[in-house]
């Protein structure tokens, strides 16, 4: 398994990409904290890609978010699940070099979907595992002064932004996601769904915080009450690493002269 250093490394990297479906690859825990008023930029790109990409490992032991997210649905969901996107990409970005050397773009339709498919899955469960900590350590309670005050802002209130995200996880039709995003364009926090890996997200939104609403992630323990499950991950929500992200994404932001085009 890569260090976290490398793993980061991938992500800026990952295969010339500069979005995936509207999902800017931001790096997730770059930025320092929150308290900061001008903070250093995230760490600029460099490099040629790796070879192939290798299956980050897990911030924490499998049982660490216990009981809200049990062991053996930790160690399927990483091992076998996010392991099975990790190898779709490599085969997609295989087999469309293949097709750029050979010439042959007759199934590049099909390779692009597995690409987008792929890529989404890999690069959600990164962000996914780093949303997460132990609950009373470092996951649960509430976020920190700057994020809450916007989340006031443009939701009118902790508790709406809380019910909404819910609702609109909880009605996600079969598999996909819950997402909360910073569009730096409509300059405003939103909370979209989506299907699979990477269908119906607006482009342009940056991932702040996501919620995995594929069965895999929750029915051992949970069956098929989502609702159960999504009432139980609040409590191990990492909002230090959202606040980091959301703080990259405003620095980007700003950088650019207030237009991240």
């Amino acid at each position: 398994m890569s260090s976290r250093r490398e793993f980061l490394g991938e992500l800026t990297a990952l295969g010339g990409l500069t979005t995936l479906a509207g999902l800017s690859l931001l790096p997730d825990a770059l930025g320092p904290s929150m308290a900061l008023a001008d903070p250093p930029p995230p760490p600029a790109p460099g490099g040629a890609p790796p070879a192939e990409y290798t299956l980050p490992p897990l911030p924490y032991d499998y049982n660490a978010l216990e009981p809200h997210i049990d062991e053996q649905t930790m160690r399927i969901h990483h091992d076998k699940h996010h392991a099975g996107y990790t190898k779709g990409l490599n085969e997609a970005l295989q087999k469309l070099q293949a097709a750029r050397d050979s010439g042959d773009f007759s199934n590049v339709q099909q390779l692009s979907r597995l690409l987008a498919f792929h890529a989404g899955g890999y690069y959600n469960h990164i962000v996914f595992w780093n949303n997460l900590a132990p609950a009373g350590k470092g996951g649960g309670g509430e976020p920190g002064e700057t994020l809450a005050g916007h989340l006031n802002r443009d939701f009118g209130s902790i508790q709406k932004f809380r019910d909404h995200f819910s609702a609109a996880t909880n009605a996600v039709e079969g598999n996909g996601w819950g997402v909360l995003g910073y569009h730096p364009q409509l300059k405003r926090l939103v909370v979209m769904t989506m299907m699979n890996q990477q269908d119906l997200v607006t482009t342009g939104l940056r991932p702040l915080l996501m919620c995995d609403v594929w069965e895999h992630a929750y029915y051992l323990k949970y069956q098929n009450v989502r609702a159960d499950y999504v009432k139980a991950w609040w409590n191990v929500v990492n909002w230090k690493n959202v606040a980091e992200r959301y703080e990259a994404a405003l620095y980007r932001v700003k950088r650019a002269g207030g237009d991240d085009n």
